[in-house]
């Protein structure tokens, strides 16, 4: 059997590696252009962020990896963060998480890594012989009984019995078979940003730690990615989810009254840095005959709750486990789909209805909320807090199966 998957990001590659795994050929379909290290090297060069920023990857995609046998490659890019230091918008340090604690928080079973590593773990995990295809998408599908056609930007048609959009937030799967974005986007609020920079003198002030400037309404995150480079992670509060036509001046607009090293690296920011509302994709049924979600396409989570690639990860390993066993006909194939919504979904729900709780604590809008949340990180670094945190985190282990 055969299936299409729309997306070469971490969703798209997971669910590709598990369906070969499970004995299907697969395409993979990726709109970007870029390929591996030389276009990575370029990107870098412009200050953007190939695949986006610094995650925490830990919980039920930490398990899935170690399952595929990858977790060693994985750590290999840690970048090894010693801790969170908070600070005010001057730069005096206000609260601290160290490292110890936040791997008490996942178990002892964490790593930071930039989401674009992840990515080329997966991609290099699917060996140079796998069908992927970068610079091109889909413009139409047509699903039937006996399979699935989707024409391509470049004029091509191609046939398999499933396609699968793991495209991220944006889909373009969702919006040809499901419908506009506008009627699954939940918008919470806030706008993010990253962009990389290069500067030996602020990197080696950063040190093993990633350093959040915060004030009512705004946060901005510096980090060290080597000697001479650093990158950025920038969260503020928006009336709407409507992006900025220049984003560049959005950001030295917003992060104006912040000091300490931001306005130095402000000047670095590229002419289009990564940018993106903070949202989440809320899709009542995952599937259609023949066509399935899987990762942002259907469940964002959002920065607010995390843990998104993590998610994206599991419920691609649930997809193409349910899919092993299966057979080509159309019953048969659906049977397999609705297990794996039934497995994931609830989890993700869950972790969605978090994210949305907390989403005045992510980037306070006042003083008083300040305050607040700093007393709770430093509360959150006893062993304690740990042991009670940790099940919100990690999620629950079901019996035997994976954890999703």
């Amino acid at each position: 059997m055969r299936a299409i998957v729309v997306g070469a990001g971490i969703a798209g590659l997971a669910t590709a590696w598990w369906l070969r795994e499970a004995g299907w050929e697969t395409t993979v379909l990726e709109q970007r252009t870029e390929r591996g290290g030389a276009a990575r090297t370029e990107a870098a060069t412009a200050g953007t962020l190939p695949g986006g920023y610094v995650i925490d990857f830990f919980g039920p995609g930490y398990d899935a990896v170690e399952r595929m046998g990858l977790l060693d490659r994985v750590r290999a890019h840690d970048l090894a963060l010693e801790g969170v230091q908070y600070r005010t918008p001057r730069g005096r340090p206000t609260a601290r998480m160290g490292g110890e604690a936040l791997l008490r928080l996942s178990g002892d079973r964490l790593v930071s890594l930039l989401r674009g590593d992840l990515e080329l773990v997966l991609r290099a995990s699917l060996g140079p012989e796998a069908d992927v295809r970068h610079g091109v998408g889909p413009v139409r599908v047509d699903p039937g009984g006996d399979g699935v056609s989707v024409e391509l930007t470049d004029g091509t048609v191609e046939r398999a019995d499933l396609l699968v959009g793991a495209d991220g937030t944006h889909s373009r799967v969702r919006a040809l078979v499901f419908g506009p974005e506008e009627d699954y986007r939940r918008y919470l609020g806030a706008h993010t940003a990253a962009f990389l920079f290069e500067d030996p003198e602020v990197a080696r002030a950063l040190g093993r730690e990633l350093h959040m400037l915060e004030a009512p309404g705004v946060q901005a995150g510096l980090y060290r990615l080597s000697e001479a480079t650093g990158a950025t992670f920038l969260c503020h509060l928006a009336p709407d989810g409507a992006l900025p036509a220049d984003p560049r001046a959005r950001l030295r607009q917003v992060y104006s009254g912040m000091g300490w090293h931001l306005p130095r690296v402000l000047e670095t920011c590229p002419p289009r840095p990564f940018y993106d509302a903070v949202e989440q994709i809320t899709v009542p049924a995952w599937s259609r005959p023949r066509v399935v979600l899987v990762g942002d396409a259907c469940h964002a989570v959002s920065l607010m709750a995390g843990q998104g690639a993590s998610m994206a990860v599991a419920a691609a390993e649930v997809l193409g486990r349910e899919l092993a066993a299966t057979g080509p006909s159309a019953e048969r194939i659906g049977a397999a789909l609705a297990r794996y919504e039934e497995r994931v979904k609830p989890v993700i729900e869950a972790k969605q209805a978090a994210g949305r709780r907390t989403a005045r604590w992510f980037v306070p809008a006042s003083a008083a909320r300040l305050l607040v949340r700093r007393q709770a990180l430093r509360l959150s670094s006893t062993r304690l807090a740990a042991r009670v945190m940790r099940p919100f985190l990690t999620g629950p282990d079901t019996a035997g199966r994976p954890r999703v």
